[in-house]
């Protein structure tokens, strides 16, 4: 990110100059410490001097400001380079201050789910929200929305929509490619957004789970440059052969790190990064952000070096980011100041040449957009309405939950702890007194439904889950990857519409009810995301809520509500459910379609995306 300054640039380079070259005094120096050199792995005990935001000199220098940082160790600041924002939960002004002090001076987002929710306004709101912060926010754009044909989103993008945003200069490229099989047939509307990003010299990132063979060399030969799915090393390894690099993900709902951990020395580390992709509040808070999983890279075995290179200096070269990712001349003055190389203990941080935190309290941070500032609640204005009301639907009645036997058995969406994937479990129809058609607590399963809250068309698809765990009650979220309707999970129809039904007026949240009774709800009104809250605030009524939901039955290890928040993706396997019905993933195809009373089962989808507002053709009923 290109910063402006108060002199010409001319006469800013000639201040750099002088001070590098010891003619005059630098304005700030760093004395003591040994600094991380990450192009030859060594640490150099040596001065850090610095001038007008950037690093001018390694060596003895004398400044105008000097801080004592003996005993220490200076490396650069960290670069997560992927991230969806809204998986925060919180605006970007308050991500900031949790992720600053933990050493992070730059993130690239791709705000998939805000545009899911209100397309191009999505992502108008991200870069305005993002502009003033201290943090380095870039923006890759949105490749696939919706997610999948056989998805209901608030918005569908296509290149013309999002080509315009290639004139910011924070906009790095086009994110993760979901629609591998789209990419791989050469379908026009992809290929029309790989030529943008080709045109423009951007980077285009991949998602593509299981791709090998030639269908991977066809991915690969339509520029897509990265991976982020691997859960194994052989696959990354077929993807690093093909010229990849691999983001290796450790985020709150997915943790790759450990069954990826041997990728971090030679001679693969250089063509790999750490991404965290969805991190919560409360993991942020309690364990860090990319100085945990350099940490926790470190304690499985990792060389330190370099897993401090694999957060910083590769992901800058990947991102084509030249100012960031070394502590050299040149170079942004984004340091992070380490207690030791071990325990990864973030001291300080300088952004920009400025103390920026300091033992985990934020001292100076950027200027925030006033997006939020209007209004009594900390929302609204005239301004971004689809995303700060983006609910369009009907209110929610028991009778819509209302799911009866057909046939002798039912598929099950089976959870796999820690885990995104799924497996479809079949089990005999049965009715347990006190509960509806289909739900059994003691064989753990639980009625699912999905429902379309952006346009009205009161679409819907219900079903079964297995592995939640739940034995009494019901669990409402609008964050329901990727297009976020509201899904509710629950033993009782009137307990599932009662949860739903509070997601809805809160215009977004979670909520976890019982016996009739409302027990909790944390509003995300923006978007149905994201809150005004701070991040402590949402950290405390999530545990709240999670506590909530244990009492309920839900299973250890199972995060009831970012696990519940992927079971409606339709791009990863094995069995989603959605508002288009109950679909394998593997085949794209429809298993059972849900909208109102009409149920269609073995559809194809044939490309065709059911549920989009039309009704379904009268031969079809």
């Amino acid at each position: 990110m290109r910063k402006t300054f108060n002199t010409p640039y001319k006469e800013a380079l000639r201040e750099r100059i002088l001070a590098a070259s010891g003619v005059k005094r630098a304005g700030l120096v760093l004395k003591g410490a040994k600094v991380l050199n990450v192009f030859t792995r060594e640490l150099e005990e040596a001065d850090v001097a610095v001038q007008d935001g950037f690093i001018v000199g390694i060596g003895a220098y004398r400044g105008e400001e000097e801080h004592d940082l003996t005993g220490r160790i200076i490396c650069p600041g960290f670069i997560d380079g992927h991230i969806h924002l809204e998986s925060s939960m919180v605006r970007p002004e308050e991500f900031e201050r949790a992720v600053l002090p933990h050493g992070t001076t730059a993130v690239v987002t791709d705000p998939h789910e805000i545009a899911n929710v209100a397309g191009t306004e999505g992502i108008e709101y991200m870069l305005r929200e993002t502009e003033g912060l201290l943090l380095d926010v870039y923006v890759m754009l949105p490749s696939c929305v919706p997610a999948a044909a056989m998805e209901e989103s608030g918005a569908v993008l296509q290149a013309e929509e999002l080509r315009r945003f290639y004139d910011n200069d924070r906009v790095l490229g086009l994110a993760e490619l979901m629609n591998a099989p789209g990419t791989i047939a050469a379908e026009d509307g992809v290929l029309s957004k790989l030529e943008d990003a080709a045109r423009m010299k951007k980077r285009v990132d991949g998602h593509a789970p299981g791709l090998s063979g030639k269908a991977l060399n066809a991915y690969c030969t339509a520029g897509v440059a990265s991976d982020h799915e691997c859960c194994k090393k052989e696959e990354a390894l077929q993807k690093l052969r093909r010229g990849q690099w691999i983001m290796i993900r450790e985020g709150t709902a997915a943790r790759n790190l450990e069954a990826l951990i041997s990728l971090c020395k030679d001679p693969w580390a250089s063509r790999c990064m750490f991404v965290t992709d969805d991190k919560h509040p409360g993991d942020l808070r309690r364990l860090g952000h990319m100085d945990w999983i350099i940490r926790r890279a470190v304690l499985l075995g990792a060389d330190p070096v370099t897993a401090v290179l694999m957060a910083t200096l590769y992901p800058a070269q990947y991102f084509g980011l030249r100012e960031n990712g070394a502590v050299a001349p040149g170079y942004r003055a984004d340091l992070a100041v380490l207690t030791d190389l071990e325990e990864m203990r973030v001291e300080r941080v300088y952004k920009n040449g400025r103390l920026a935190a300091e033992n985990g309290r934020v001292l100076h941070k950027g200027i925030p957009s006033a997006v939020c500032k209007k209004g009594a609640d900390g929302l609204g204005g005239e301004s971004f309405q689809s995303v700060f009301h983006s609910f369009c639907m009907a209110p929610v009645r028991t009778q819509d939950l209302k799911l009866e036997p057909e046939g002798d058995t039912v598929r099950v969406i089976q959870l796999t702890p820690k885990e995104l994937l799924t497996r479809e479990r079949l089990e005999p129809w049965t009715h347990v007194a006190g509960f509806p058609p289909g739900v059994d607590p003691a064989r753990d399963i639980v009625k699912l439904a999905v429902f379309e809250r952006h346009k009205g068309t009161g679409h819907k698809g219900v079903g079964f889950l297995g592995g939640y765990g739940l034995k009494a009650g019901a669990v409402a979220t609008s964050v329901a990857h990727d297009s976020h309707n509201l899904i509710v999970a629950g033993v009782s129809d009137s307990d599932m519409a009662l949860a739903a039904e509070a997601v809805r007026k809160a215009e977004g949240g979670i909520a976890v009810v019982k016996g009739g009774t409302l027990l909790g709800i944390l509003p995300l009104p923006i978007g149905g995301l994201m809150t005004p809250m701070t991040a402590q605030a949402v950290d405390e009524k999530l545990e709240e809520l999670k506590r909530l939901a244990a009492g309920l039955g839900v299973r250890e290890g199972i995060d009831p509500f970012m696990t519940l928040a992927f079971v409606s993706l339709p791009v990863i396997p094995a069995l989603r459910l959605n508002t288009c019905g109950l679909i394998d993933v593997e085949r794209q195809e429809i298993l059972e379609v849900s909208f109102g009373e009409t149920q269609f089962r073995n559809e194809k989808v044939g490309g065709k995306l059911y549920g989009s507002g039309e009704n379904i053709s009268p031969e079809r009923k």
